[in-house]
């Protein structure tokens, strides 16, 4: 529950064309004053960056020394004085010629740097525009971010501490930026239809995710009775919270394994590494977006090292490369698809690009050598993907052992179940793996054929529906019966009513958010199992999502 000033966002697009656009002097004097509105832009985030975060201060120091050259200024007021053309289009046409130049260059290092010049670009196209920055990058102070939709890159880059909650207009709960906004332990709300039309910058807001309630511009009333609610909401924190070093375990002493989802790679993923089991989910992902360039296989091994060398020794569950559906990453420039939920991702993209996903084997393995790797493929769909995933992950090995390098010779090898026919499967998919996690937000989306981001049909995506129940208990038994672990990495492992459910039918492991370790521990303290198990062959039996809920919340309710 937020209360907090509304900022809007809307990534900056240009629309540079050929056309004069004044006389030379004119257009050399619009270039200088944006230069000198883009510097001054840059200097007050590395003023703000220095005090919290000077890494990320870096980024703009660099940026500062790119604005500046003396080189591509000099090209950029040549264009405009010879050239029948505007400063814009001088401007793109240097810095673009020169991003390129970067980006081919064999040397990562140098490649990266395209990125920053396209940075750059932007920003001093934004300024001859004149337009404010509104990027998510430097937010100076906190807000409660409203934007049509936001991309992971852009929920990746925000600050968190100065993001108070997220509303957008498409998306659903389990869209990738609503999951990433919560592992952060942002507040979101997804799917609120035409908010950015009615929402101004600047104004009061009261964000209720508990409820999916938004008030804008609340009258003394509302904002009475949403300050009293918000204690009634931190006191029930606070209690949470008095269980986060607590062991998980059931009334009837039976433990339970509470592990962390991890993203961004931030402090506060890392530092659950003192109370949780292990992380239940490493989304590599992360490394890929907001890039023009592959990450070779030593900035990957470095990434991944730091992840297990905390939690050692303790299971880290590297999920390899799921970009696609709602994930975009412009290093590897993928055409636009119809249906790109359907279509050619995670591992599939993986088969396609061979070299791309051994390059990524090889660093997860590498930095296995430093804890305790189990190694996850997503979207699996069959026995055979299965199998070609397996047959590269030995050639990978193959390659590493050529070179003397070392790695987890202990790890396991698991596979998401997302799709319909791997869950119809588990029984023998047993067979071929050593554990599997369950995305059940996916595993809704196809199981129901409905658009997980998509707030048309929203009222469709319905995560207790009885069908998904009885695949989940079908997923479940068939993993215990044959001795081999099965967990729960999506939305539906920190959801109070699914947990019961998922405990009920026989799990005993689940991968969360950060901020749901100490809310999902609370509830497995106070479970009594018995009435669990009875409650989850209940839900099986029956005919709605409606019915399915009412008999979960009836159990909720018994003292």
């Amino acid at each position: 529950m937020v209360e907090g000033t509304a900022f809007l966002y809307a990534p900056y697009v240009p629309n540079v064309v050929q056309v004069p656009k004044g006389e030379p002097q004119d257009e050399m004097e619009r270039y200088q004053a944006a230069h000198r509105a883009a510097r001054t832009e840059l200097e007050q985030l590395c003023t703000s960056m220095t005090a919290r975060d000077p890494e990320r201060a870096k980024i703009f120091q660099a940026h500062m020394g790119i604005l500046d050259d003396i080189v591509m200024t000099e090209e950029i007021e040549m264009l405009i004085r010879s050239e029948d053309c505007g400063a814009s289009w001088a401007v793109d046409q240097v810095y673009s010629q020169y991003a390129e130049v970067l980006r081919m260059s064999p040397n990562s290092i140098i490649s990266e740097r395209a990125a920053d010049m396209a940075d750059v670009r932007l920003r001093l196209l934004r300024c001859l525009e004149g337009r404010t920055d509104k990027g998510l990058a430097g937010l100076l102070e906190p807000v409660v971010l409203f934007a049509h939709d936001l991309l992971p890159s852009d929920t990746a880059a925000l600050d968190p501490s100065q993001v108070l909650a997220i509303v957008t207009e498409v998306g659903g709960i389990t869209s990738h930026s609503s999951i990433i906004a919560r592992s952060y332990g942002i507040p979101a709300l997804a799917g609120v239809t035409d908010i950015c039309q009615i929402v101004k910058d600047g104004q009061l807001v009261l964000v209720d995710t508990l409820e999916g309630a938004l008030i804008v511009q609340p009258s003394k009333n509302e904002l009475s009775n949403f300050r009293a609610k918000q204690v009634e909401f931190h006191a029930a924190r606070e209690r949470e919270e008095t269980y986060r070093k607590v062991q998980p375990t059931l009334l009837n002493g039976e433990r339970v394994q509470v592990m962390v989802n991890v993203g961004a790679v931030d402090d506060k993923e890392l530092q659950c590494a003192a109370f949780v089991d292990g992380v239940g989910l490493f989304r590599t992902e992360f490394l890929y977006m907001d890039r023009q360039e592959i990450p070779d296989e030593e900035e990957q091994y470095r990434y991944y090292r730091r992840v297990f060398e905390v939690f050692a020794p303790a299971p880290v569950t590297v999920r390899t490369l799921d970009i696609g559906g709602d994930k975009e990453a412009p290093c590897l420039d993928l055409p636009k698809e119809l249906n790109p939920f359907l279509g050619n991702r995670a591992v599939r993209l993986c088969f396609d690009h061979p070299d791309m996903f051994l390059t990524q084997l090889r660093a997860i393995l590498r930095a296995s050598a430093h804890g305790r790797l189990k190694l996850m493929f997503p979207m699996v769909g069959g026995i055979e993907d299965i199998r070609q995933a397996k047959a590269l992950l030995e050639r990978a090995k193959e390659q590493l052992q050529s070179r003397g390098e070392q790695w987890d010779q202990k790890m396991s090898v698991g596979v998401m179940i997302e799709i319909p026919s791997l869950a119809l499967l588990a029984d023998q998919v047993a067979k071929e793996v050593d554990f599997a996690s369950i995305g059940t937000n996916d595993l809704t989306q196809y199981t129901l054929a409905v658009d997980r981001v998509n707030p048309v049909v929203s009222q469709y995506y319905r995560p207790f529906h009885p069908a998904l129940m009885r695949l989940l208990r079908f997923a479940i038994q068939a993993f215990n019966d044959a001795g081999k672990q099965i967990s729960v990495c999506g939305e539906m492992g920190s959801d109070p009513l699914a947990v019961t459910a998922l405990l009920g039918m026989g799990l005993r492991t689940l991968s969360v958010g950060a901020s749901s370790v100490a809310m999902v521990k609370e509830l497995v303290c106070n479970l009594d199992l018995w009435q669990a198990e009875q409650c989850a062959r209940d839900i099986c039996v029956l005919t709605t999502e409606a019915e399915v809920k009412e008999r979960l919340e009836r159990l909720k309710s018994k003292p």
